[in-house]
């Protein structure tokens, strides 16, 4: 059963990928944000298949556009329940505080990167919440920032899929660079300490922190 609005873009592109064929995002698929497809998998329960690496999709040659392009596949049309809390949006003036904020720094490559170009992203990642979101429209800055980082696409993407692999294992993704290095605890995940002293939940945390650790040495 479709999950979509009738006629909506993603119910097209359901109704497209129900054949559990790879399809082409260029010239067969609407949706255009890669967002989508994490929203696809994480909230609304649909398997999607992945390639030999382990990516939610796959890159291969389109018969219909004559290219290499990114190609989506649906696992089953079976829709699982996700167990997700759920979370509530960010308004723009939020949006556009937290960049202010940040000075549209990218936290994980400490960049200034365009505003247009970063996306909020919460440091505590969906998949280890405990209970729903509660509305973000009055926010102070220090709630903004305990709650919030700048990353770009590609770092958001890199971020969901390393925290989703440590709600697999139960062991935290190193650091920037694969440092095996967490300020508080260690490499398995535990419930007292929840995200805290890993890179991916605040990495200006983490790299004052080995900062510290450095210094003691010399």
């Amino acid at each position: 059963m479709n999950p979509f609005k009738k006629g909506s873009t993603q119910y097209k592109d359901f109704e497209t990928m129900s054949d559990c064929e790879w399809h082409c995002t260029k010239c067969e698929l609407l949706s255009g944000q890669a967002k989508t497809w994490q929203v696809w998998r994480q909230e609304k329960g649909i398997q999607l298949d992945q390639d030999e690496e382990g990516h939610w999709y796959k890159k291969m040659f389109c018969k219909h556009c004559g290219t290499n392009t990114i190609h989506r596949k649906l696992k089953t049309t079976e829709i699982i329940e996700t167990g997700l809390k759920a979370r509530t949006s960010i308004p723009p003036q939020i949006a556009k505080r937290a960049k202010e904020l940040y000075g549209c720094v990218d936290e994980y490559s400490v960049r200034v990167e365009p505003a247009n170009q970063l996306e909020i992203d919460h440091r505590v990642p969906q998949v280890r919440w405990t209970s729903n979101e509660e509305d973000n429209s009055n926010l102070s800055d220090e709630q903004i920032i305990e709650k919030f980082m700048l990353l770009s696409r590609a770092n958001n993407l890199l971020k969901s899929r390393i925290c989703e692999e440590c709600v697999k294992t139960g062991k935290r993704g190193k650091g920037y660079k694969v440092i095996e290095f967490w300020y508080e605890g260690g490499e398995a995940y535990s419930e007292t300490l929840g995200c805290v002293g890993c890179f991916w939940h605040n990495p200006t945390k983490w790299r004052d922190e080995l900062n510290k650790k450095m210094k003691q040495v010399k």
